[in-house]
């Protein structure tokens, strides 16, 4: 039998009353390499910082190495035999890799820093990823994969008996990533513990012993890896049953779906899209009126995909059309020029400005049009404002509450009236149901339906498989960054798209060039 390493049971934690993780458990074998998986929201960060001394526990206990472990920072964890290596690289640009790779634990001679001992402990440590660079320069002067190499160097500097890793193959290439894997097979033969974090599965099958899948704070599977197909683990990460899918089970039900095969042109075609990591080779194409769903798993691509769409980031290669005409908007203000809305996924961190009031709020982006000489029409906007109040049954005390008093649910309206009031001929809603009540739910998913039957083309991204398979016309399916799949609404199942995101390759002929 494995000895256990690491023990965390019935780990509690909520902010501001609303729980994080709930009763969730982790456990870690010594020298094994275990995964750990879920979607956004899930609780794996939560949990981890909790392990590192980021955030304190409100219940559970923590068992490390045989003992009692409870630390109050990062660096306890780290000098208690924790490293963590996280998705953002978090180093000193302008300290030399040497520096780096020491910091915290520097070596020294007489009282003073012993150079020479440095740089020899930081080429060695390099050297395990074949890796030959000056470690006197400052780490700026290197490429991203260079500077994780480092970041993962100095984490296997420090003796560690468990070393996490957030993400570690984000800024590699295929032969980096086969560098570090090797590295971290030394590190299981020499009785180092891995966690690893990742949304990439092959990548887990290619080096993990067991996984620990969580899901809405809870810890809902832990299994071998050969014992779980990438079907059965999407499946366990949404929270859905292979053998028993249920229908109808939101307020898209009664949906009249709009797709029909025919002559009419696109509103919206991508071809081939390129952009950053996450977006390698995306297409698909929407009509007027047209629900269209993008599924996939986390880091699949689909919020990079939209916010190429609205100017958030720039392409790098392929063809966005908008109205049969080329579109690259530089920025938002173009595509809010050009038609589009969007509600960002984090409706807290990119949507509502807490402090300011509903009215303020739903206005903002019709500020430029509601105003004279740098004078707002108060009555104008008075009457925008109570007319998608009304229009949207925003509860609220009036226009003038802050929106940061609402309910999650009536935030999210408030965020879609501001798109509204602007008339848009797409909007992109990035997803829409997260994190509000059942009941709001089927509220904005009522919207959704009434705003397509007036007209609306809708982009939605979305988690839920039942919300894509019941309110879309069709759904596109993203896996890695690339389109895998295209259903359209009779075709639709859960099993089906489960399928395409477990083990899809992208398509040899391009989703989005059909019309």
């Amino acid at each position: 039998m494995a000895l256990s390493l690491l023990s965390m049971q019935r780990i509690s934690k909520a902010f501001g009353g609303i729980p994080a993780l709930s009763a969730a458990s982790l456990q870690i074998d010594a020298g094994e390499v275990h995964a750990l998986v879920g979607q956004n929201g899930a609780g794996k960060s939560t949990m981890i910082k909790i392990l590192t001394g980021y955030y304190r526990k409100d219940a559970g206990d923590i068992q490390f190495d045989g003992a009692s472990f409870d630390v109050e920072s990062p660096q306890a964890a780290q000098m208690g035999g924790i490293s963590t290596i996280y998705q953002e690289i978090n180093l000193v640009p302008y300290r030399s890799v040497a520096e780096n790779i020491c910091l915290g634990r520097e070596k020294r001679r007489f009282g003073l820093l012993d150079w020479p001992a440095m740089y020899e402990d930081a080429r060695a440590l390099i050297a395990r990823f074949n890796i030959n660079i000056d470690v006197r320069q400052p780490l700026m002067n290197f490429n991203t994969a260079t500077q994780q190499m480092i970041a993962i160097s100095r984490a296997i500097g420090f003796k560690a008996k468990l070393v996490i890793m957030d993400e570690p193959t984000s800024s590699l290439d295929e032969r980096e990533v086969g560098v570090l894997f090797d590295v971290i097979r030394q590190l299981k033969a020499d009785g180092v513990s891995v966690i690893f974090v990742s949304h990439k599965l092959d990548e887990l099958y290619q080096v993990c012993d067991r996984v620990t899948i969580m899901r809405d704070g809870q810890s809902v599977k832990t299994a071998a890896m050969a014992d779980l197909t990438q079907l059965e683990l999407i499946a366990a990460m949404l929270g859905r049953d292979i053998a028993q899918v249920s229908r109808h089970t939101t307020a898209f039900g009664d949906r009249t779906f709009q797709y029909q095969s025919g002559p009419e042109a696109p509103l919206l075609k991508v071809s081939n899209l390129r952009a950053g990591r996450k977006v390698l080779d995306v297409n698909f194409n929407m009509r007027r009126g047209e629900i269209i769903g993008l599924a996939g798993l986390l880091g699949a691509g689909r919020t990079e995909t939209a916010r190429v769409i609205f100017g958030e980031d720039q392409r790098q290669g392929g063809l966005v059309e908008l109205n049969g005409v080329a579109f690259n908007p530089r920025d938002p203000a173009d595509a809010i020029a050009a038609g589009l809305g969007f509600c960002s996924e984090d409706r807290k961190l990119d949507g509502i400005i807490p402090d300011m009031s509903v009215a303020e709020n739903l206005t903002l982006v019709l500020l430029p049009h509601l105003s004279k000489a740098g004078i707002v029409d108060e009555t104008a906007k008075a009457k925008i404002v109570e007319t998608f109040i009304a229009r949207l049954g925003v509860k609220c005390s009036g226009p003038n509450q802050k929106i940061r008093e609402l309910s999650g649910g009536n935030q999210q309206k408030v965020l879609l009236a501001r798109w509204l009031a602007t008339n848009p001929d797409l909007l992109i809603l990035d997803e829409p149901t997260r994190g509000i009540d059942v009941g709001a739910k089927a509220e904005i998913q009522s919207l959704i339906n009434a705003m397509a039957k007036d007209g609306l083309s809708v982009l939605m991204i979305s988690s839920e498989l039942e919300e894509v398979i019941e309110g879309a016309d069709r759904v596109f399916v993203l896996r890695e960054g690339h389109s895998v799949a295209e259903f359209a609404h009779k075709d639709l199942s859960e099993q089906a798209i489960m399928q395409a995101m477990a083990y899809s390759e992208p398509a040899t002929t391009a989703a989005g060039a059909a019309s």
